[in-house]
């Protein structure tokens, strides 16, 4: 059996990658993915734009039953948490299902670390003097262009005075 190699971001499932070619005829120039629905049994095509946007690749430690999303697939109810990994969407490193409560604290704690990881990298950058100039810089033209905008509009639009014509005063 063919081990997945991606899961669908939104619909889950199991899938592998099988290549890539250059598209022809309406598809000229655009990379072309091909995948073989592992559930299903169906080979597909899709761009790469939408592979990359809607497929995900599967981790060592995800959970094999909901495929790292942490509800179950099999029994369709996105409401209740997937019993083989306990909701987590991880299982142990090796890929194995936990088997005691301190297994389980473990792999939450692996969770945890990573994404405290994440966040203190995305905090790094947020923290960068280069991108709060930049981020103050696309504020600021987002204020001008909004001040623009609005002044355009008024001078556009429909005055008060006679025949419709913008009063001004002078």
């Amino acid at each position: 059996m063919t081990q997945p190699s991606h899961t669908h971001c939104t619909n889950g499932g199991r899938f592998t990658q099988t290549g890539k070619q250059m598209g022809g005829g309406a598809l000229e120039g655009q990379l072309l993915v091909f995948y073989h629905d592992l559930d299903k049994d169906i080979s597909s095509i899709t761009t790469e734009t939408d592979w990359r946007q809607n497929w995900r690749s599967i981790a060592p430690d995800d959970c094999t039953v909901c495929m790292g999303t942490g509800h179950d697939h099999i029994k369709g109810n996105k409401a209740n948490p997937c019993g083989h990994c306990y909701g987590l969407g991880k299982v142990k490193v090796d890929g194995e299902a936990v088997a005691e409560m301190w297994e389980l604290a473990i792999v939450a704690t692996g969770i945890i670390k990573r994404q405290q990881a994440e966040l203190n990298q995305l905090r790094q950058v947020a923290n960068n003097p280069e991108m709060q100039a930049l981020i103050e810089q696309q504020r600021q033209q987002a204020i001008d262009d909004s001040t623009a905008r609005q002044e355009q509009e008024w001078r556009n639009g429909k005055g008060f005075g006679s025949g419709g014509q913008r009063y001004t005063g002078d």
